[in-house]
């Protein structure tokens, strides 16, 4: 697989429902990256988007191992495109100048793999210097 553009990758699953599952991700495995640094979002109300930022050169692998997330997205070349995170397995892989909005349904739980540690240097948080960036590539 090919980790160059924002893209659903499914997790294998082990287990039964008898006693349960376990998904597991794994550096230069099934995530393209050296994790740097782990965080998980909760209790976000539905009515509220989130995002509203792209990152420079920062990769993740997000997964919504509870509830529902949507992830709009417009890549560095005006592609845009919407993901839906609905089951533990599925994980949105998303490479540096990625712009996101995310959309959270009243239950969901974000937990994000990221290939660097928080810069706040990192992040384009202005969607027109975002665009004024990724047009003169």
């Amino acid at each position: 697989m090919e980790y160059n553009t924002p893209q659903i990758v499914t997790f294998d699953k082990i287990g039964s429902s008898q006693l349960g599952y376990i998904t597991i991700a794994e550096t230069q495995k099934n995530v393209p990256f050296e994790i740097q640094r782990v965080y998980w979002t909760y209790y976000t109300p539905h009515d509220v988007t989130r995002g509203g930022h792209a990152h420079k050169e920062l990769q993740q692998m997000i997964f919504a191992v509870s509830g529902t997330i949507i992830f709009n997205t417009e890549d560095e070349n005006g592609k845009k495109e919407t993901f839906t995170l609905d089951h533990p397995t599925k994980g949105l892989y998303i490479p540096k100048l990625v712009w996101r909005d995310i959309q959270f349904s009243h239950n969901a739980v974000l937990l994000c793999l990221a290939s660097e540690i928080y810069n706040e240097e990192d992040y384009f948080r202005d969607y027109e210097e975002f665009k004024k960036t990724t047009d003169k590539k």
